[in-house]
């Protein structure tokens, strides 16, 4: 995990992990609770295409949190397949989803990225699954390393 700052590290093991604690976590007025919704997005890439998915990804990071959702992050694959990528956005209920995507139609940097990606073909396929959390399992850090 690389954090703003450069460094390296776990979830675990930082002081600063407060913002980072990304799997199924929100972090509101300093106290977590949990996202009643998580979407969970699957993108078939077109393998020599990854930077323009990344470039992608990244305008994602301002405009999803500024149209309320709760980016928890987009992920490209390091090893093994080389075309899946996945990103996962939390919201505090499908209401809440429903006005997020309203959002996004009526929003101009989103509608640009949306066109971006339709224009440069990079998103072979993508899926969406509405995920719950298992109460006691989310950010569960290791005792062990």
């Amino acid at each position: 995990m690389r954090f703003r700052d450069g460094r390296h590290g776990s979830l675990c093991d930082e002081p600063s992990v407060t913002e980072m604690r990304v799997l199924f976590a929100f972090v509101s007025n300093q106290k977590e609770e949990l996202m009643a919704v998580t979407v969970f997005i699957r993108y078939q890439l077109d393998p020599f295409q990854r930077d323009a998915f990344a470039e992608y990804a990244r305008r994602w990071g301002d405009i999803i949190p500024r149209l309320g959702g709760h980016l928890l992050g987009y992920f490209l694959p390091s090893e093994g397949t080389n075309d899946i990528a996945q990103a996962l956005i939390g919201f505090d209920s499908l209401a809440g989803y429903e006005r997020y995507r309203a959002r996004l139609r009526e929003d101009a940097a989103a509608r640009a990225n949306f066109t971006m990606a339709q224009e440069k073909r990079f998103i072979l396929r993508e899926e969406r699954t509405f995920l719950a959390p298992v109460e006691g399992t989310l950010d569960r850090c290791a005792l062990m390393s």
